[in-house]
């Protein structure tokens, strides 16, 4: 399996996923993706599907779910999107967040100075680990990462 985390997040977002699969023998490896556009991290989960052998599932959550779509070597066999966004053809992926009105409590995202898009901290751990505990909502929230 290759695990493609989303924006905000890093390998470590998949840890629980990982030791999981892992334990059930199954070979696993978290794509590094940079963030920094949707077609330099397809690049970089090409990299990490050319560094697998055999047959392969690839899972993203979130954001990532953009970019496993457009991911498909031969030898991927199934596209797991875990809350995922699912561009439909030609839409941007920019474009799915903008479907339906957000909800009200959804954090205001804007651009800084150097064109970066950070989630706000007070907003991580209600917009990005509901469901992690407090112990790894603060490991979430020290290694999140820009979005470009």
């Amino acid at each position: 399996m290759v695990l493609a985390h989303g924006a905000w997040a890093d390998g470590s977002s998949w840890a629980r996923v990982i030791t999981a699969l892992e334990a059930e023998s199954a070979k696993v490896v978290a794509a590094p993706l940079p963030l920094t556009s949707l077609a330099d991290d397809v690049v970089a989960l090409n990299r990490s599907l050319d560094r697998t052998e055999g047959p392969i599932v690839v899972a993203g959550h979130a954001y990532a779910g953009a970019v496993i779509a457009l991911a498909r070597p031969e030898r991927v066999k199934a596209l797991v999107y875990v809350t995922a966004l699912a561009p439909n053809e030609g839409e941007k992926v920019a474009d799915v967040f903008y479907r339906l009105e957000p909800h009200p409590q959804a954090p205001k995202l804007a651009p800084d100075s150097n064109g970066l898009i950070w989630l706000p901290e007070e907003a991580f751990a209600s917009a990005f680990a509901q469901n992690a505990s407090v112990d790894e909502q603060a490991v979430l929230a020290a290694v999140r990462r820009p979005y470009r």
